[in-house]
């Protein structure tokens, strides 16, 4: 058990202690015993039944990795898993789990199972965090309840910190948008428009059941100071706050992206119309020079028949050689007037 961490506060001090310890501390009333179980730690199991004596399901659900937010409340303690968001390659959302037994005297969090690309570091964030103002003194919690609302309270900072940084980028694409220089690689430009709106979706999602999950502990637990009960109120609140920041900043990013889409579409259709005025033009152009073929070909046709030495009235005449000119006027003006009534002239 030597990966887990056991520490000990009492008036003012933090002392860290072994594991093996952990049976006589938690019979101190004078003290508030936390335990800070590892990401992947073997024997956290152990710990969790054989010392704590925690249910089994409870036990389960820290093995396990649990894809919502959830809360047990036992006889003398509350278990509760929470979930914060990790931004990994390509904009993929790391659900990073972090379980807690909250009871009389102490505080079990245990960093849930992880995604094997995820560097177990950062599902220590919030804990660590917590852990260096406990140990410089500027955090002195006098309840379990307090030092867990401290832990889940720098969750929702990073959250918070999270959709800000976020919402910079959205500026950045919106600026984009305005300026049209989207234009290069429309594609990639729209995908990293909709990989934004997930990551902002999957923050929301979390706050979301974490919200309910303290809503609802807050109505369960009955016997706990008020001063605990208006923490779990608060962290409610905290991340009510969360999800409507990301609301706020999914709403921006949604009008941006129909902005984006009316624009290409609307420019889509000019040049589809564009194309079509073209063609139009080309079909007109080509009636006229199918037309004046038509009236040329006309003196072509008869001299051709005519040049074959086939005798007809006049032949070799000066009248038939002004009737065959006749013939071949009076075709090519018929063709004429027929095509200009067909507006093809």
């Amino acid at each position: 058990m030597g990966s887990v961490d056991v520490l000990v506060i009492s008036d003012g001090e933090t002392v860290a202690h072994d594991p093996d310890e952990l049976p006589v501390l938690l019979k101190r009333e004078d003290a508030l015993i936390w335990v800070d179980v590892p990401v992947g730690d073997p024997l956290a199991a152990q710990v969790l039944s054989e010392v704590f004596g925690f249910h089994s399901i409870a036990v389960r659900d820290c093995v396990e990795r649990n894809h919502v937010s959830k809360f047990h409340v036992y006889a003398d303690y509350v278990f509760v898993a929470l979930h914060a968001p990790h931004v990994g390659r390509r904009g993929h959302v790391h659900y990073v789990e972090l379980d807690q037994f909250v009871g009389r005297n102490y505080l079990v969090t245990v960093h849930g199972p992880l995604n094997p690309v995820v560097d177990p570091r950062v599902a220590e964030l919030d804990t660590r965090a917590v852990r260096h103002r406990v140990d410089r003194g500027v955090l002195v919690p006098r309840s379990p309840f307090e030092l867990s609302h401290a832990i889940v309270s720098a969750m929702t900072r990073r959250e918070i910190d999270l959709v800000a940084s976020l919402a910079k980028e959205c500026g950045r694409l919106e600026q984009r948008v305005m300026l049209g220089e989207e234009r290069d690689d429309p594609g990639a430009f729209l995908e990293e428009l909709f990989q934004i709106w997930y990551e902002l979706l999957a923050v929301r999602t979390m706050a979301v059941h974490s919200g309910a999950t303290y809503t609802r502990m807050n109505r369960q637990i009955r016997e706990a100071p008020d001063s605990d009960l208006a923490l779990l109120s608060d962290l409610a609140d905290q991340f009510e706050l969360v999800k409507s920041m990301a609301d706020a900043q999914r709403e921006f990013l949604h009008g941006v992206i129909e902005f984006y889409q009316t624009r290409t579409s609307a420019q889509t259709t000019i040049a589809a119309e564009k194309v079509a005025s073209t063609g139009v033009q080309q079909n007109d152009d080509m009636r006229r020079i199918t037309a004046w073929v038509a009236i040329v070909a006309v003196p072509t046709a008869v001299t051709g028949f005519f040049g074959q030495n086939v005798p007809y009235p006049g032949f070799g005449t000066k009248v038939g050689f002004l009737a065959s000119m006749g013939l071949m006027l009076i075709m090519a003006v018929t063709l004429y007037v027929v095509f200009r009534r067909k507006k093809w002239l």
